[in-house]
């Protein structure tokens, strides 16, 4: 018996994911939404093939095109996922469970989200994850700073103790070409709100995250995949204070020239 719920999926040439992400949930939700920003490959034929909703959109950011994908929702339940994510046995019984329950006494759920990271799971340095999920709509928004944006719900939240799997960079080559979308995306975010940086954070803020994912969060205990996890999150940091300071380079180059 499919739950009264809408499942929201942003994408952008998932051929590769969105067959597993739909099949993890297309006897949960009585509706399917994929949003698209302009795929070019099989993600469309794919939506329509397991009689999802499949909407194009123009990409205007992480925030708006998971806000968007909400105001087309008809269910007064949203459980928003990524097409590289899956919902596990366990998580689908827990929501029918919750369903089945005192469903009045909260407005949003969440979810904890376990890594796979070059084939192997990752256990420490990005688990425990918890994220805001499912929702119920009237009462949730997606908020924050792109490429980041979160759900965030008006009311009581509980913890729901199911693992959501997620299948994040098939190789290196992808998430240093996400490292440096996403760094970027977060500069011009900084530049616009008119945060600056400095020689110092430069210097430091790689470190400080290597540390931090290290020693705090236990990267270590994951083995090689952890010590590349920890760098490549250095690397994301120096990579936003480069493009942020980049960006005042070109104002004054402008400002210069006047």
């Amino acid at each position: 018996m499919k739950l009264p719920l809408t499942v929201t999926i942003i994408t952008l040439n998932e051929e590769h994911n969105l067959p597993r992400c739909i099949e993890s949930i297309i006897d949960l939700a009585c509706e399917v939404i994929v949003v698209d920003s302009g795929s070019i490959d099989l993600t469309e034929s794919i939506a329509r093939k397991y009689g999802a909703i499949f909407v194009k959109n123009s990409w205007k950011g992480n925030v708006s095109q998971n806000q968007y994908a909400f105001s087309l929702c008809t269910s007064p339940w949203v459980l928003s996922i990524d097409a590289d994510e899956v919902v596990t046995p366990e998580l689908k019984n827990a929501i029918r469970t919750i369903f089945e329950g005192h469903m009045d006494d909260y407005d949003g759920f969440y979810v904890n989200r376990r890594t796979q990271y070059l084939g192997k799971w990752i256990w420490h340095v990005w688990y425990p994850e918890w994220r805001l999920r499912l929702v119920r709509r009237e009462n949730a928004s997606w908020v924050g700073p792109d490429p980041h944006g979160h759900l965030e719900v008006v009311g009581a939240t509980k913890k729901i103790k199911a693992d959501l799997l997620h299948y994040t960079y098939r190789n290196l080559d992808e998430q240093l070409h996400k490292i440096s979308s996403y760094a970027k995306t977060s500069a011009d975010i900084n530049y616009q709100y008119d945060i600056k940086t400095s020689l110092l954070r430069l210097l430091l803020s790689p470190w400080l995250r290597f540390l931090r994912d290290v020693f705090v969060k236990g990267a270590w205990r994951d083995g090689r995949r952890g010590i590349l996890i920890a760098y490549m999150g250095a690397f994301s940091s120096f990579l936003k204070q480069a493009y942020l300071y980049e960006n005042y380079l070109k104002r004054y180059e402008k400002e210069s020239e006047k």
